[in-house]
């Protein structure tokens, strides 16, 4: 295969379509006489000392549990053999209401086991003889009280919540509503993660093109290609830990730095946790965020913390219930059906933090959002971008040591650009990009790169029905921004842009690199990356925190 070929996974034209257009998903029956085994626990992260509750359903009555916590060195925790399972019914609402199963073994946290990610592997033997298996994740939190030196890496939950496709709904497609085909605005954390969302094979496809796209060409989603022909969810590359979070957390334990993990329902039931670290670090695909959230690490930074943010698409306000529970989210339904936009307080409508009814746009906390950036290097949008940031302001504290010029692409060996970005309105002067004054920037903003993106597929040569993202997302933005979702309007917004931005804010600071992909070049050993990560985290801790350098 040439670099200018899609990879091919032996599917058919019409088996292409399926997979990108098709809504298919992980349900319990769906392996029919072989059987299956599934599992979840009772929720993303505890703390040390707590009670784990799983639980499992399964066609085989007895399995095998294996923990390994998932850091730079991979460590098993604990093996159980024999436990006993059933088959427990799911309601078929389940991806909104959760699956209500009964809890099959419980354990506790030790308190000697370090905060970090925690992967589950069940194992049970097929009808057929060969090995059944499951994967799940949580994460163990950090004890109270001051951490110098550490980091505290906040995982996407909330995006992890949004994509999980298992049940058959999520929030961009689904089985809920009259004709079964709406996506859902509740859904559940008491199911099972879909398939590729905790473990993922190393030749797994990410969003972004890494072919040269050859001239003339319709869009191509491999990276749904390949999860259609290899049963994996179609979000796996959205979002979980395997695709996202997983990187940073290994590369910076093998780096040297002390890291903890919590999950965002800590920042919106326990802010105070934030407090006892000098770094807190926000990683991957980053979409959904409760108001909550926000105070947390507002209030952090305005009292001096320090916030980086290696993570993009910074777009939708959500709201939890039950407890954490279930996550609420409207979306682009938001002002015809949120009952609190119709009846409550319309700041906590569950739609993009732009929308003016919210009050609350998104670069006030990160500095920069969604709606002026979104995608690139995927399927129709800059499918042949640049797959780095363009360098303005190499002489930036956080370019030391790389050796960068004004006009370089950092990133552009890992692929750090994309698929997801986030920006600001800005000009141009003097070669040097700024802010608009309408841009929404906090003050002291400082653009150190940017590159172009689109918030729309579109092509003189490719005919629309060829098209996936099309441009329906530019016609909500030009709805939310502009007040309509004419020609007129989605011309306005459908250019868009990812930054590298730095600002103070209060007694503390900011770094934000706005790419969902960052990781995936720590990922890849891209040295400008790692040499980047590394002056922030070493510049917000003090970079004796560290016990080995890249």
């Amino acid at each position: 295969m040439s670099k200018n070929d899609f990879p091919d996974f032996r599917l058919t034209p019409e088996q292409r379509r399926e997979a990108v257009l098709g809504h298919y998903y992980e349900y319990p029956g769906m392996d029919g006489e072989r059987g299956e085994i599934w599992c979840y626990t009772d929720a993303y992260a505890y703390a040390p000392g707590a009670t784990v509750r799983l639980q499992v359903s399964s066609t085989a009555e007895r399995y095998r549990l294996e923990i390994v916590r998932d850091g730079g060195v991979e460590t098993p925790i604990m093996a159980r053999e024999n436990l006993s399972a059933r088959w427990q019914e799911t309601p078929d609402q389940c991806s909104v209401t959760g699956c209500g199963w009964e809890t099959s073994f419980e354990f506790t946290v030790d308190p000697d086991w370090p905060s970090g990610g925690y992967r589950l592997t069940l194992t049970a033997e097929g009808r057929d003889g060969r090995p059944m298996h499951c994967h799940h994740f949580f994460i163990v939190r950090p004890s109270p009280g001051r951490k110098p030196g550490r980091v505290l890496q906040v995982a996407a939950t909330g995006s992890w919540t949004a994509y999980n496709t298992w049940g058959g709904s999520n929030h961009y497609q689904g089985i809920t509503g009259p004709d079964r085909n709406q996506y859902a605005t509740t859904v559940s954390i008491e199911r099972p993660f879909c398939r590729g969302f905790v473990v993922l094979p190393p030749d797994a496809p990410r969003v972004p093109l890494e072919i040269h796209t050859p001239l003339a060409t319709a869009p191509r989603y491999p990276h749904m290609e390949w999860a259609y022909a290899n049963g994996y969810s179609k979000k796996y590359a959205s979002s979980g830990w395997a695709s996202y979070d997983s990187h940073f957390f290994r590369w910076a334990e093998r780096q040297g730095y002390g890291v903890d993990l919590v999950s965002q329902h800590e920042l919106h039931f326990t802010p105070e946790i934030l407090d006892g670290y000098d770094c807190v670090a926000f990683l991957g695909h980053d979409e959904y965020w409760t108001w909550e959230m926000r105070d947390a690490v507002d209030t952090y930074v305005e009292r001096g913390g320090r916030a980086a943010r290696f993570a993009g698409n910074f777009m939708w306000q959500t709201r939890l219930e039950d407890g954490g529970k279930r996550q609420v989210c409207y979306k682009y339904r938001a002002r015809a059906e949120d009952p609190v936009f119709q009846s409550g307080d319309p700041t906590r409508m569950s739609g993009s933090w732009e929308d003016e009814a919210i009050g609350r746009p998104g670069a006030r906390t990160f500095g920069l959002n969604a709606t002026s950036g979104l995608y690139v290097g995927w399927g129709g949008c800059a499918p042949r971008g640049a797959r780095g940031f363009p360098v303005y302001r190499p002489e930036h504290w956080a370019f030391a040591g790389t050796g960068i010029y004004y006009g370089d692409i950092l990133g552009s060996e890992g692929h750090a650009f994309g698929y997801e970005v986030d920006g600001l309105d800005y000009v141009i002067r003097g070669g040097l990009p700024e802010p608009t004054e309408d841009s929404g920037a906090p003050e002291g903003l400082q653009v150190l790169a940017l590159g172009m993106s689109s918030l729309k597929e579109e092509s003189a040569d490719i005919p629309a029905d060829d098209q996936f993202l099309s441009d329906a997302d530019a016609k909500f933005v030009a709805r939310t921004l502009v007040g309509d979702d004419g020609d007129a309007a989605v011309d306005r917004v459908k250019r868009g842009c990812g930054m590298i931005v730095n600002f103070p804010r209060g007694k503390g600071e900011v770094f934000h690199a706005g790419s969902c992909e960052w990781v995936a070049a720590l990922k890849r050993g891209d040295a400008m990356v790692e040499r980047v990560t590394a002056n922030v985290l070493d510049r917000y801790l003090g970079s004796s925190s560290r016990q080995a350098h890249p």
